[in-house]
Parts: C-alpha cells; structure tokens; sequence
C-alpha cells in the first residue's frame, strides 16, 4: 500500500486531499503510478493532463518520474512551487 496526497489545484481536480492504494503489479516508479493515476477518473485525468507542471515528493523528498516506488510510500504531488 502506498499513500498519495493531493495539492492544491490536483486536490480541487481530483476531488481528494489523500488515497490509499496497492500499487497496481507492474507499476515500479513515479512515472508508473501517474499513468495509473490519470486513468482513474476524468477528474485524475486533468489533473495529470500536463504532467510537466505536477510535482512529486517520496517520503517528504523531491522525486523525479524515475523513482522507484515501495510498499508503505508516502507520494505526494503537487504544483510548482516558488519563494518570496
């Protein structure tokens, strides 16, 4: 089981802060799992529509799509973030 938490406007699109799931077999890495992800539902769908503005953190550390996920993962996506 992993949990996925949704930011901001991926939280408004998907309609959900959090879900728990078991990782689908097959699916081994960030860029996996948002394929997975965007197939869930048309709201999941827009909110990965243009996946080079999402951004993913694995147990609380910034993660690129090459990531290789485990049971008991933390993933959490969210917008661009910027100081100031």
């Amino acid at each position: 089981m992993i949990t996925i938490l949704y930011f901001a406007w991926l939280r408004e699109r998907t309609g959900l802060s959090e879900e728990i799931m078991t990782l689908p077999t097959g699916t081994t890495t960030v860029a996996d799992l948002i394929g997975i992800l965007a197939a869930r539902s048309p709201g999941h769908a827009a909110a990965f529509q243009n996946r080079r503005t999402v951004r993913c953190a694995v147990n609380q550390e910034f993660a690129d799509p090459a990531v290789v996920l485990s049971a008991g993962d933390e993933v959490a996506f969210f917008p661009p973030v910027t100081g100031g």
